[in-house]
């Protein structure tokens, strides 16, 4: 399979990626809004938790939209996308760790691995947009964490720029057809 049919195969079976962003965007909002009513630990529970079912709910989505949710066996993007993974384990180890010291650094540094693993989806579906929703991650989680943003500030930021950019995504996958 050569490198543009498997950039292809992605964006046909998963939207562009769009509904796995917006399946996170979700999670992270409702984890943003449990802190609020909640304490800080449920509401990194609740991202972690519901970091389980972000897959499972991007290809709902996906199915819904009339996309399969499934690349080729032969394509080596697939494997990409589940390497990618091991950076999400390590940040929540990361950030799980530094909470113990500094609860309000969850979220930032959540923020600033995510947006790491953004910029390899660049590769996975040949939109450039990712590099900037990586980006724009990253440098919001370093904001929050300069300027001390109260703990709950980073979940619903998180939450927002992915819901924003799912839509973009969502609309170019679908002008690319």
């Amino acid at each position: 399979m050569i490198f543009d049919d498997a950039q292809k195969n992605m964006n046909d079976a998963y939207f562009g990626g769009g509904t796995g962003v917006l399946a996170s965007g979700l999670i992270w909002s409702v984890a943003g809004i449990v802190a609020v009513y909640s304490s800080p630990q449920t509401s990194m529970l609740t991202l972690f938790f519901g970091g389980m079912v972000i897959y499972p709910l991007s290809l709902l989505l996906s199915k819904l939209l009339q996309r399969s949710g499934r690349h080729k066996v032969n394509n080596p993007l697939g494997k990409l996308a589940l390497e990618s993974t091991a950076i999400l384990f390590v940040g929540l180890f990361i950030a799980f760790s530094v909470a113990k010291l500094r609860v309000d650094w969850f979220y930032p540094i959540m923020l600033m691995i995510i947006g790491v693993r953004y910029l390899v989806f660049q590769t996975l579906y040949g939109i450039k947009l990712y590099w900037l929703l990586g980006a724009t991650l990253t440098i919001v989680g370093m904001f929050c964490l300069l300027f001390g943003a109260p703990f709950i500030t980073g979940a619903l930021l998180g939450g927002t720029f992915e819901i924003i950019f799912s839509l973009f995504i969502l609309y170019y996958a679908k002008v690319k057809e």
